[in-house]
């Protein structure tokens, strides 16, 4: 794994993958993935706290509480277990994902 991320390399890698996420990076409790949902986020609820940051795009997150708009540059925390999703995201939309902590999230 690299140690110097760039968006475009991550961009890349992601779509040499074919898939809709890509882990770019990993360190000790850490990992670091692109993400880049097509028509629908069919994501679950995840084991770890993670953060989100939008790197691309706009559309809506759907997380505890209200729905809210989200734009390049936002960050998104997400608890562990937490259901959430995007919706109505435009198709340049991609996100950077920190995943971090124990299993069950920060206390």
């Amino acid at each position: 794994m690299p140690t110097r991320l760039t968006v475009a390399n991550a961009l890349a890698r992601l779509a040499a993958s074919g898939e809709t996420s890509e882990r770019v990076f990993a360190h000790g409790s850490l990992e670091v993935e692109i993400y880049r949902p097509r028509g629908v986020d069919r994501q679950k609820p995840h084991t770890r706290d993670e953060v989100y940051v939008v790197l691309s795009g706009t559309g809506e997150f759907v997380s505890e509480g209200p729905r809210r708009p989200f734009e390049p540059g936002e960050v998104l925390f997400v608890p562990a277990g937490a259901e959430h999703w995007f919706e109505r995201f435009s198709g340049d939309f991609a996100t950077g994902v920190f995943f971090y902590g124990p299993e069950g999230g920060e206390r």
